[in-house]
Order: structure tokens, then C-alpha cells, then sequence
């Protein structure tokens, strides 16, 4: 069965950075298109940035984009979310999941889902 375990959380200051890591099995990233979303306490989960199966189509959320960077290792089965200058706002908790029906910013469109890796940034 499909299984995706994300890594790498953890505490980190504002300006600081992490990287996450989201291991798969039970299917191949690099034949799917994989999304990371965040869900802070009180909030809807929320879109944070994809990776095309082809690797060519990559987008992110507004506040992601020009900090945040998806990226997929395919010998490691493994996609990864490098996330940097970080804000007090990007805290929560963040999931990888698997898109089956192409409608990327949406989690409804997602099949599979792991349990996610809580990140906080402190003032």
C-alpha cells in the first residue's frame, strides 16, 4: 500500500531554515505529481508548493515562493521541501500528499497523505 512519511521538522528561530523530507513507498514520486500543504492551528490545511511528475511544472503558494524549494530524488524515492527565511506565520503542521486529479492547490484532490511533520518558527 501507499505509504508517505515526512521528516525534518522541528523548532528553528525566524530567518532560519529546514528541511523537510517526505519518503515514499507503495508508489513512485517520480511518476506522480506530489504537493506539500501546512495546516497552522485553527486554519483549513492550506497549499504550499508541487512538484510535477515530469519535474517541469513547479509552483508554490505566494508566501512560499522565492523562499520555499520543492524538489523530488527519484533514486530516493523522496521529495523534499528546503524552506528558508523562515516567518513566525509559516508554523504548522506540514504534509506531503499524492494529487490523482490534477487540481494541485486543492487537498480534496490529494489521494494519499502522510502524518505530517510539525514545524514551528519562534520570534
Amino acid at each position: 500500500q501507499v505509504q508517505l512519511v515526512e521528516s525534518g521538522g522541528g523548532l528553528v528561530q525566524a530567518g532560519g531554515s529546514l528541511r523537510l523530507s517526505c519518503a515514499a513507498s507503495g508508489l513512485k514520486v517520480s511518476k506522480y505529481v506530489m504537493g506539500w500543504f501546512r495546516q497552522s492551528r485553527g486554519k483549513e490545511r492550506e497549499f504550499v508548493a508541487v512538484i510535477g511528475w515530469s519535474g517541469g511544472t513547479i509552483l508554490y503558494s505566494a508566501s512560499a515562493k522565492g523562499r520555499f524549494t520543492v524538489s523530488r530524488d527519484n533514486a530516493k524515492n523522496t521529495v523534499f521541501l528546503q524552506m528558508n527565511s523562515l516567518k513566525t506565520e509559516d508554523t504548522g503542521v506540514y504534509y506531503c500528499a499524492e494529487d490523482r486529479n490534477d487540481n494541485y492547490q486543492y487537498a480534496a484532490s490529494y489521494a494519499y497523505w502522510g502524518q505530517g511533520t510539525q514545524g514551528t518558527v519562534s520570534t
